[in-house]
């Protein structure tokens, strides 16, 4: 039986992959079980933004495994706190607390906001409220897909508590309007990923620092695919010169090998935190501390930030050079860009799997958009080899 097949039938079906078995990776490049090589335009999701197996990380991940790879918080380290000191340096915050997974990033963020709103602001026990985009996508659990805007996300998991007020993203005004004496914060995405590489209109994060301030509301950004380089500055709120209260990040920050996350703040944010209100068996365990580090020390020292910035700069001049009936729009930061693909002429999903065909891994959100987010290691020449592909699939999908 062969491995797609099995899959279906041991695998809960709550992905859709592309019908391709991968075998092996290397940089930019991954390889099938037959021998055919891809260039990955994914990235999975940020995840892999250094590169496939890059070797700093394959090193600093075998040399911590074989000394000392998990122990619970129960301990100290030697490795958590350089970790955390590089981190709240590069963000210009004050702590972090090291989680796995973007999502249980996001869920610390908010026991941390809605804490903070009931001991910093006098908030009524249990009315805390925070302000989240439509279309928003923070992850999977069920107090994040509560609120949601997307009813797939929802369907049969409720019920939900609430406690969250949606407002269309890009629009300060509305925010403003939404918040009240109960507000503790606004939780957005500076990028929204899911809902198709959605950019804001200019000056949106600037004013929506203004209104925390004067409010007494928190703003936490929510950087899991957006940070560490993917838009061309170390994180995509540096383009509108703020600082948030609150930063989520992760994905890359495992160096593409290992889960790893964070909500970084300010001191007094994290002051809520006592022993036993919340933890993770395996968050900011040595390995993935010395993976984190490592991870931040390649984006420094390979130039990646930077990289970022001119590789995505020419990937979408290429882009939108190309000349095609099915593309209605190209957007995105850095290396992050959506197409927005004509939904009456074909789907993004179909252009997927040609793409595949072709050698080139995407993915679709919605149907409507591809995604195209390689590692932030790739070199002209392969955009040059992506971006002719791209444009063969494009030429053929016309009326």
């Amino acid at each position: 039986m062969d491995s797609i097949a099995l899959e279906k039938i041991v695998t809960a079906a709550n992905y859709d992959p592309l019908p391709v078995v991968l075998r092996e990776a290397k940089g930019v490049w991954v390889t099938d079980v037959h021998g055919k090589r891809y260039l990955d335009m994914m990235s999975a999701y940020s995840a892999v933004s250094l590169g496939h197996a890059h070797p700093r990380i394959l090193k600093a991940m075998m040399e911590q495994a074989s000394k000392l790879a998990v122990t619970s918080r129960a301990y100290h380290t030697e490795l958590l706190g350089p970790f955390l000191k590089r981190l709240v340096e590069i963000t210009g915050l004050d702590m972090a607390l090291p989680m796995n997974t973007g999502a249980e990033a996001v869920e610390t963020a908010i026991k941390a906001a809605r804490r903070w709103g009931y001991r910093f602001k006098d908030i009524p026990q249990d009315r805390a409220e925070i302000i989240v985009a439509a279309n928003n996508f923070h992850g999977r659990t069920t107090t994040i897909v509560g609120f949601s805007s997307d009813e797939s996300y929802r369907e049969d998991f409720g019920p939900f508590d609430g406690g969250f007020r949606a407002v269309p993203f890009g629009d300060a005004q509305a925010v403003a309007d939404a918040i009240t004496p109960h507000t503790c914060a606004i939780l957005i995405e500076p990028i929204q990923g899911e809902a198709g590489i959605v950019v804001p209109p200019e000056g949106y994060l600037r004013e929506l620092r203004a209104l925390c301030d004067r409010q007494n509301v928190l703003l936490i950004l929510d950087e899991v695919q957006s940070g560490l380089g993917r838009t061309g500055r170390w994180f995509a709120h540096e383009h509108e010169g703020i600082r948030p209260d609150g930063l989520i990040l992760g994905k890359a920050l495992g160096g593409g090998v290992y889960p790893v996350s964070a909500f970084v703040s300010t001191r007094e944010v994290m002051s809520v935190f006592n022993p036993g209100s919340h933890g993770s068996t395996f968050g900011g365990n040595p390995l993935a501390a010395r993976i984190g580090s490592e991870a931040l020390a390649i984006i420094q020292d390979e130039g990646l930030v930077e990289r970022s910035a001119e590789m995505g700069r020419y990937m979408k001049d290429r882009l939108r050079a190309i000349r095609s009936n099915i593309v209605t729009d190209v957007r995105g930061k850095g290396l992050w860009v959506g197409v927005e693909i004509d939904p009456t002429v074909a789907s993004a999903r179909v252009i997927c799997d040609a793409l595949l065909a072709e050698g080139v891994l995407s993915k679709d959100t919605h149907g409507t958009v591809l995604r195209f987010a390689p590692p932030l290691t790739i070199t002209r020449d392969e955009i040059d080899w992506g971006m002719e592909r791209v444009e063969r699939v494009f030429s053929r999908a016309v009326h």
